[in-house]
């Protein structure tokens, strides 16, 4: 039930403080515009989850002001390699070279820093325990309803998640479908001595992937037949022995979490003064580690607009599509703007299908075929530089 006490007005509202909602205040706020950032959590979550942060992203939060803080704070992968012990002893199939390389960084690292970074430019902009309900058009503008009251923005930013109550109240179809891959994920200290390698397992019962995080520690994903129900550390860590041989010590386990993959794509991202962003617009796969970047994306790509329409008084166009007081060449901007992220998503969930289909189990003789082909075709220099930049979604 909405609070009818509270009613303020900004230039933009941005629904959800995340990574990509804080990211998104950030650079509206440097373009001058008066943000506000709502954010239903009462407290920042210390949950590592996302910590793949591609070359892309990190040139955005270089434009945010927390790529050097992020960078002193992670480890920089520069290579991945890709292992099996289909033959019987553990062989080397691929190895890739990322240049530049992917930062690893915990996801509350990085949301200490985009929060600490807004408070910095927009004091008071993040309000946290604050709920938005639903999302309504005004002339010029739009308004958030929130369980405390209404936020009235010239533009609204929702970024409130693959769940979007905005996006379903705005009536947005989505497409995709839940997809039969499950995980079983885990941080463990790293006793393996692979140092900043990304390392993938290619194995007869299925992939496992471990990468470096900072103060010693490694992310283990296991790719599994069916979803685990109510698993432990000690789960995966015989899951890891039993396709991989490393032995993990179940008592430093730090985060255990166990997922499925679903694919949902929104089929606009522009409805008259509502942006969708991020996993609100589009989420993919974690296997590839794509989803917080494309968001930062969007948001590169869409604040700069915002912010000059802001300037130039916009208003809403035709169809209610968002253009500023330049007439149709700004209309054209935008289109171009969301016609590229959407054409951004559509390909990152066609990497993270890549990815998946990689990770599944297949009898050891095709196992044992397909590394072969690996090993030859990844001997060739061209196309392991185009492997790692699709990897690294420099393509």
């Amino acid at each position: 039930m909405e609070a009818h006490g509270r009613r303020e007005v900004h230039d933009a509202v941005v629904v959800g403080g995340g990574p990509v909602g804080m990211c998104f205040g950030i650079l509206l706020a440097l373009h001058g515009a008066d943000v506000v950032v709502l954010e239903a959590r009462p407290e920042r979550l210390g949950h590592t989850r996302a910590i793949g942060i591609h070359p892309p992203g990190l040139r955005v939060l270089e434009r945010a002001g927390v790529a050097g803080a992020l960078v002193a704070q992670g480890v920089q992968i520069g290579e991945g390699v890709a292992r099996s012990r289909a033959s019987g002893r553990t062989e080397e199939i691929a190895r890739l070279h990322f240049d530049p390389p992917v930062l690893a960084v915990p996801q509350w690292a990085t949301e200490e820093a985009l929060e600490s970074r807004l408070a910095a430019i927009a004091p008071g902009a993040l309000r946290r325990g604050v709920r938005a309900v639903r999302t309504e058009q005004t002339e010029g503008g739009a308004v958030v309803r929130c369980e405390d009251g209404t936020y009235a923005g010239r533009w609204v930013v929702a970024a409130d998640g693959a769940r979007s109550p905005l996006r379903s109240c705005l009536g947005v179809p989505t497409y995709g479908h839940p997809l039969r891959d499950a995980y079983l994920m885990g941080d463990f200290a790293d006793a393996t001595g692979d140092g900043a390698l990304a390392v993938l397992h290619l194995e007869a019962a299925g992939i496992v992937e471990s990468f470096p995080l900072p103060g010693g520690v490694r992310r283990w994903v296991a790719h599994l037949d069916e979803p685990a129900v109510d698993p432990s550390a000690r789960d995966l860590a015989q899951i890891i022995e039993e396709r991989t041989g490393a032995g993990l010590d179940t008592s430093t386990c730090t985060m255990l979490s166990a997922f499925t993959v679903t694919e949902r794509l929104a089929a606009r991202m522009v409805v008259g003064r509502v942006l969708l962003a991020g996993d609100a617009a589009h989420e993919v796969s974690p296997i590839g580690g794509q989803g917080m970047t494309l968001g930062w994306l969007d948001a590169e790509a869409f604040a700069p607009l915002i912010a000059a329409g802001l300037d130039c008084g916009g208003s809403i166009g035709s169809g209610g599509g968002a253009r500023g007081g330049s007439g149709s060449g700004w209309s054209q901007l935008w289109a171009a703007a969301e016609r590229e992220r959407l054409r951004a998503a559509r390909a990152a969930a066609r990497q993270a299908g890549v990815n998946m289909t990689l990770g599944r189990a297949l009898p050891p003789p095709l196992m044992a075929a397909r590394n072969a082909a690996f090993r030859r075709l990844y001997g060739v220099p061209w196309l392991g530089g185009r492997t790692a930049a699709r990897f690294t979604m420099q393509s």
